[in-house]
């Protein structure tokens, strides 16, 4: 049994980090702040380039055709890079909801389009407080009415994956008259949310149903991938400091409670990086086993990502929470991915739900 990646995907790995450090350094990411940028738009033109954007899109639709676990050393280097690009938005979640749900013409008229990076997609699932993910809209006759919020990256995006009553999925243009996107205060400023608001806007149905959890099992192994590359992004940025900051004539490092920090950071990391590879093997492998290994990986996830976030800062005290400092960008992304597709309590009910004979009911 091989436990670990194969020597194409190390490949794909340097090949998304190499870019990534020429592409998104953190001057990078200051200056998209103060320019107001919703997104790093040459570099999600270099990501289709390269061909990650249809890593896991099928070839006939003009992707590679790889894997999940393929998709997660992408995602991994671009949690690392706290890249401000919608690669969850439009490649976890919407290229997949269409591809498991739409229809062979939504297919042909879109994926293409989101492996080439001419168009963005997001996933409309959540309507403020209240369930993770909400069924209030309603499409009837081509038409889409209801409200969606927070929805992610949705300012940038060209369409948008709404589920609606039924648990079903609804395709619609974002560019149209019937539909409103009102910008939303984000704690994460490089990954911007929005309100859509649809008044019998031109939408399809999308025909296949009973996809919701499939999609969103397959996001939180993604997503757990892009936490441990974060995660292990502030470690490497924690010990560095503690190597080089001088107290009292001895470097942070040599100091024993600083050391613990350190190694608790790691040990998560490492733990949730063995999630992440089983929920990446179960995705491609083992669908019985997948709805437990995605909550399991998403799980473990937003643990080493909180403690690499806040340990990073503590590690860099006072001077960590300044602008100028790195370690505030990887702790509002650390803030935004603990709640997305549902936080801790949500799928801590979906790890139990996946047991045999549970019986608990998920938020």
């Amino acid at each position: 049994m091989n436990f670990d990646l194969s020597d194409e995907q190390k490949m794909l790995g340097e090949q998304a980090r190499s870019l990534l450090a020429d592409m998104s350094s953190f001057d990078r990411l200051r200056a998209l702040i103060d320019s107001g940028a919703e997104w790093d738009e040459p570099l999600w033109h270099a990501l289709a380039d390269m061909g990650f954007l249809g890593a896991a899109i099928p070839e006939e639709h003009g992707g590679l055709g790889l894997g999940a676990l393929d998709l997660g050393v992408i995602m991994e280097a671009l949690g690392a890079a706290n890249a401000a690009v919608p690669f969850m938005s439009s490649i976890i979640l919407g290229a997949e909801a269409i591809r498991l749900a739409g229809s062979e013409a939504q297919k042909a008229a879109w994926l293409p389009k989101l492996a080439s990076g001419e168009a963005v997609a997001t996933f409309a699932y959540a309507e403020g407080p209240g369930p993770v993910f909400a069924t209030g809209a309603s499409l009837a006759g081509g038409r889409l009415s209801g409200s969606k919020s927070p929805v992610a990256d949705a300012g940038i995006a060209d369409i948008a994956v709404v589920l609606v009553a039924g648990g079903s999925f609804a395709l619609v243009e974002l560019d149209q008259p019937g539909v409103t996107r009102t910008k939303l205060d984000s704690f994460d400023q490089l990954r911007p949310h929005y309100r859509l608001d649809f008044a019998d806007a031109v939408a399809e149905a999308m025909p296949g149903a009973g996809k919701l959890d499939r999609l969103i099992d397959h996001a939180a192994v993604l997503a757990a991938f892009e936490a441990v590359g974060a995660s292990g992004a502030c470690l490497r940025m924690a010990r560095d400091y503690a190597m080089e900051r001088q107290m009292f004539g001895r470097p942070l490092a040599g100091y024993q409670a600083i050391k613990h920090k350190l190694a608790d950071v790691a040990v998560a990391t490492e733990l949730a990086r063995s999630n992440a590879y089983y929920g990446g093997w179960a995705a491609e492998s083992s669908p019985d086993d997948l709805p437990a290994a995605a909550a399991a990986a998403r799980l473990s996830g937003i643990k080493c990502f909180e403690l690499a976030a806040r340990e990073n800062l503590q590690v860099h005290g006072g001077i960590g929470y300044t602008f100028e400092a790195n370690c505030h960008f990887y702790y509002r992304r650390e803030r935004m991915l603990s709640v997305h597709l549902g936080n801790r309590g949500f799928w801590a009910d979906r790890l139990l739900n996946a047991q045999p004979g549970s019986q608990v009911k998920a938020a």
